[in-house]
């Protein structure tokens, strides 16, 4: 008698991926993002503005997920992405508890939410608060990142390099209004059709 293997667990799952479409440089069209998403076997695939936000179904976990995807796009493209991937119910965690709740509504755009492919270090937040020079605020919430980037984010001392340094990982930042426009995204692939 064969053994009973239990059914692949599928779950939504959001895909960030860093640094594309940025200037002309790293382009990935979103089209094609999609087409190599779908043939990872991921399913429900979509995705959100050119700044590479990929909502899917998988099973597997997420650190997989993240090497499948950015090995498919060094293959298809020719150059390396970082992607970092969360669960639905981190997203919607972390979209549902922004510390900035008042700047989130007058100012969205400046308003960003970051993860790092590694849980951010002890200190962390202690090490960034020397970079905070234009009225930036930062919070560390479990391995959510936010960032009130108040004085704009153009002229921040709070670079892509600096986070990485201090989290001691890469990091991802969207603004809040994509989190929100992510999280609905979420929402609709988790619900039954």
């Amino acid at each position: 008698m064969a053994a009973h293997r239990p059914a692949p667990h599928v779950e939504v799952r959001v895909a960030l991926l860093r640094g594309i479409n940025v200037g002309g440089n790293r382009k990935v069209p979103m089209s094609q993002l999609r087409v190599l998403a779908q043939q990872l076997g991921w399913g429900n695939v979509a995705t959100h503005i050119q700044s590479g936000n990929v909502v899917f179904t998988a099973d597997g976990d997420a650190a997989a997920a993240e090497r499948q995807l950015e090995q498919a796009i060094e293959l298809h493209f020719g150059f390396v992405v970082p992607v970092i991937v969360r669960s639905a119910a981190a997203w919607l965690r972390a979209a549902a508890n922004c510390p900035f709740a008042e700047a989130a509504v007058e100012r969205p755009q400046l308003v960003h939410l970051g993860f790092s492919k590694q849980k951010p270090r002890a200190g962390a937040g202690k090490d960034l608060a020397p970079y905070c020079t234009a009225g930036e605020e930062v919070v560390l919430r479990g391995d959510a990142i936010w960032i009130d980037y108040r004085g704009g984010v153009a002229r921040s001392k709070l670079t892509p390099a600096v986070l990485d340094r201090a989290i001691g990982s890469t990091v991802t930042l969207r603004n809040h209004k994509t989190v929100q426009a992510i999280a609905e995204l979420v929402r609709a692939a988790a619900s039954p059709a």
